[in-house]
């Protein structure tokens, strides 16, 4: 298993470090998605490497899930669709790393590859979204709103059945064009990618872990290299931060122990309560019926093997409660 990084400061022997992308050396080339919010996340980390005195460039590449629109991911491939593109520039030696939306990444992923890093996390919670209406109980009775995520339609539902739920894909901007060109009352997004943009104005509220549970690994982002790589695992280090690798990493492991699947609507969010990590989950029939099935765990976790211990509790907590195993 690999060892989590604690966060730390540049080391002392600064130029050895520096050394990984030396002028004698290539740059660190970032494998990244062509989107809008994607390019900020690699240009976050290529900010961060190169304050540690390290050359850095991007790689943009469109995805398969960036190119398929039409479906909803469940129904394609799932998530993974984002990363495969990005894990074969990295295997074929065109780039060097990968920067996810941790809830991009597929729970298990292929041999040869790792999570670096996983860095500090930005608002987890789910945004509403609206040009007319201040808050989801504002909406009217059968109002529009648009999600693909199968998680948000069950924690909607939940809040509101009466409403009406329709898809939505595409990326941030097309997504916010859609609502102002009258197509939705409302549409729900993460609430960092907005953030990340400098488009927090278009969030008219934020749902409250208690009302809506957040996806595994939301608002995180993690660095992927091969495994191999150990003097990127070491330059990546510093950029890890502890408490959200954690947290997400028990989030993971609910979704792992569940089937890992992106057609079931689950919901995993973890936050520390001093030394205790506090981890909660949902889990919704992928059929739309039957109530959310519910469970929690805490524990005092201070590496990997025990946060993801927690979220293998928690997900057979779901199972005694009527949640099905649905493999990915």
């Amino acid at each position: 298993m690999l060892a989590l990084p604690s966060p730390a400061n540049p080391p002392e022997d600064y130029e050895q470090v520096t050394t990984l992308s030396s002028p004698a050396r290539p740059p660190i080339v970032i494998a990244t998605r062509e989107s809008r919010l994607a390019l900020w996340q690699a240009g976050h980390v290529q900010t961060l490497l190169e304050q540690r005195g390290h050359r850095v460039t991007l790689l943009g590449m469109t995805t398969l899930g960036d190119q398929t629109l039409d479906r909803s991911l469940s129904k394609v491939g799932g998530k993974g669709l984002f990363v495969k593109e990005l894990e074969a520039a990295l295997e074929d030696g065109r780039a060097d790393i990968a920067v996810h939306s941790l809830k991009d990444v597929p729970m298990d992923l292929p041999e040869g590859f790792v999570l670096a890093c996983v860095l500090e996390r930005e608002d987890p919670r789910d945004a509403f979204v609206s040009s007319r209406h201040a808050a989801l109980a504002d909406l009217p009775q059968g109002a529009v709103v648009g999600t693909s995520s199968l998680r948000r339609i069950a924690l909607l539902r939940a809040l509101r059945p009466d409403l009406r739920i329709e898809p939505l894909r595409g990326n941030l901007d097309t997504r916010l064009r859609k609502l102002d060109e009258g197509q939705f009352d409302a549409i729900v997004l993460a609430a960092a990618g907005l953030k990340r943009l400098g488009l927090g104005a278009r969030i008219r509220g934020v749902f409250e872990p208690v009302d809506m549970l957040p996806a595994a690994g939301q608002g995180a982002l993690a660095i992927e290299v091969r495994a191999g790589r150990q003097d990127l695992i070491e330059a990546l280090a510093p950029l890890a931060h502890q408490a959200t690798w954690l947290a997400t990493a028990a989030e993971r492991a609910v979704s792992r122990a569940m089937g890992g699947s992106c057609s079931m609507p689950l919901a995993a969010f973890a936050r520390f309560d001093g030394e205790y990590l506090q981890l909660g989950a949902a889990w919704g029939d992928p059929d739309g019926t039957g109530p959310l099935v519910k469970a929690r765990g805490a524990a005092a976790c201070a590496d990997l093997a025990a946060a993801q211990a927690l979220g293998e509790q928690v997900a057979a907590k779901l199972r005694e409660g009527g949640a099905r195993y649905l493999p990915g």
